[in-house]
């Protein structure tokens, strides 16, 4: 009978009994509760909490509170001393400033170095350690060194190598015997050239790991029917390696730009950012907590900056999001 019954009423005795899903969810719930103890709630809380309030702390309204001193004047002593301006600081600086201009020409030169210098030197490097040669692990780390090492070190470090007296430079050419200096540093026509070296035996390092990384991606498939076809090491590199090479590209040319923007550290290091390196950077730093201390120059001067390096930021991400829509 109860055979016929539940042959006759399959969906009722299919059907789940009345409140049984709900207290399955709830027991569910109570299981997942338990698992996660008040004090790991708290644990979890904290090392969450406290390094999202430091990053919008020293981040984010500190980049805001610059925006918005960047239209007024401010001493920095008192918050009663700061006075609506407008843009008055932005017409200054783009019209009367004798440093600006020429510190924006420095920053176009770094980039310019950086990217035609050390980024092809970085690439050959890449190419060289993706054939496996011996000891490439060493080799690695040798030209990837400079880029651990804080640029405050890389400066210490060159000016041994550019001190007049006893530098290496000046020893190898004989330069360094009285009547014969060359200050590589405190010669305006010579020390910005200094720097340059500097910057781009760290940068060199930087590049090598990036397209490294890139070299590692490619299908080996490629290279194979490359040689099948008869190509040559330099044609299989030039038509099939390097289009392929094309996001890292992109990377590296974002990456170079935001370097030769926030270059700031090893100029400082070397002279302060004067007699001819003068830079955006030094410029913020010297109005913000130098002798005059005008802050809301300075912010000024730091908003060109935050604008420059959103209209190279943003493309670059909008273009990576496309990319991940697609795929």
């Amino acid at each position: 009978m109860s055979a016929e019954t539940s042959t006759r009423n399959p969906e009722t005795a299919a059907a789940p009994p009345p409140g049984g899903a709900p207290v399955n969810g709830k027991r569910a719930r109570q299981r997942h509760r338990r698992l996660l103890t008040r004090r790991d709630r708290l644990t979890l809380g904290l090392m969450a909490g406290i390094p999202t309030v430091l990053h919008i702390a020293l981040v984010w309204l500190t980049a805001l509170a610059s925006i918005a001193l960047a239209f007024t004047t401010w001493d920095g002593i008192g918050f009663d001393s700061i006075t609506w301006v407008g843009l008055d600081n932005f017409r200054q600086l783009f019209t009367d400033n004798p440093q600006f201009w020429p510190a924006v020409q420095h920053n176009v030169v770094w980039f310019v170095v950086l990217i035609l210098i050390p980024t092809p030197l970085g690439l050959f490097l890449a190419v060289q350690l993706d054939k496996r040669i011996r000891f490439s692990r060493v080799y690695q780390t040798a030209f990837f060194l400079p880029v651990v090492v804080s640029f405050a070190v890389i400066g210490f470090v060159w000016q041994l190598v550019y001190n007049p007296d006893t530098g290496l430079i000046n020893s190898l050419i004989g330069a360094n015997k009285p009547g014969h200096y060359i200050d590589w540093i405190g010669d305006p026509d010579l020390n910005l050239w200094a720097v340059l070296i500097a910057a781009s035996w760290r940068h060199t390092g930087y590049m090598m790991i990036l397209y490294l990384a890139g070299l590692k991606g490619v299908d080996p498939s490629l290279r194979e029917a490359s040689a099948l076809d008869g190509a040559n090491e330099w044609q299989t590199f030039k038509n099939v390696i390097f289009p392929t090479l094309r996001p890292s590209n992109t990377i590296v040319l974002v990456v170079t730009i935001i370097e030769s923007l926030r270059a700031f550290d090893l100029v400082f290091v070397f002279n302060g950012g004067a007699h001819g390196t003068e830079l955006l950077s030094i410029l913020v730093t010297d109005n913000i907590i130098g002798e005059s201390s005008r802050i809301g120059y300075g912010s000024a001067i730091a908003v060109v900056l935050l604008v420059t390096s959103l209209g190279v930021i943003i493309p670059y991400l909008v273009s990576t999001f496309r990319k991940e829509r697609r795929s």
